[in-house]
């Protein structure tokens, strides 16, 4: 585990780099992982450049509230779905007034959520002519599940930037 962490914090660092160089910023609106992106991008020396901020939208009501998250569309389809993370992607950006918008919504389990198995996670990006969705089906443990989500959301945005 202290090597997976170790990994999203190389990369954290490398998008603050990226992002200070370009003069963009990123914000999250995080789900299961709960304000982890954000706080990962946080321990970067330097990252009040390039981080605006971000939304902890653990509960199903506050996607809507907080992110804009269409409400027929958590009532359809429950939170875990790849429309909710594009959904929490753009709030995180409008919301935040960031260039790069990050949205996560999963089952980190251990139990399957509304039908959803554990390691399902979708993942959200919005930016300059950007939006898009990733869906994970990951393996581990809730921590490695959830550190697991934050390196792919990084690897994401990453693919992007450069």
């Amino acid at each position: 585990m202290a090597d997976q962490a170790h990994r999203a914090d190389e990369q954290a660092a490398a998008l603050i780099g990226a992002l200070t160089a370009r003069g963009e910023t990123v914000a999250a609106a995080e789900s299961l992982t709960a304000g982890l992106v954000c706080a990962t991008l946080a321990r970067v020396p330097g990252a009040s450049a390039a981080l605006r901020g971000g939304l902890v939208v653990y509960a199903t009501e506050l996607k809507t509230a907080l992110a804009g998250v269409d409400a027929a569309l958590l009532a359809e389809h429950g939170a875990v779905h790849p429309e909710v993370a594009a959904q929490l992607a753009d709030g995180a950006r409008e919301r935040c007034g960031a260039t790069w918008g990050l949205g996560l919504t999963g089952v980190a389990g251990p139990s399957p959520q509304d039908g959803v198995e554990p390691g399902t996670v979708h993942l959200g990006l919005a930016g300059p002519g950007t939006r898009t969705v990733r869906t994970l089906a990951l393996s581990g443990d809730r921590d490695l599940i959830r550190t697991r989500s934050v390196q792919a959301a990084f690897a994401l945005l990453g693919e992007h930037l450069t």
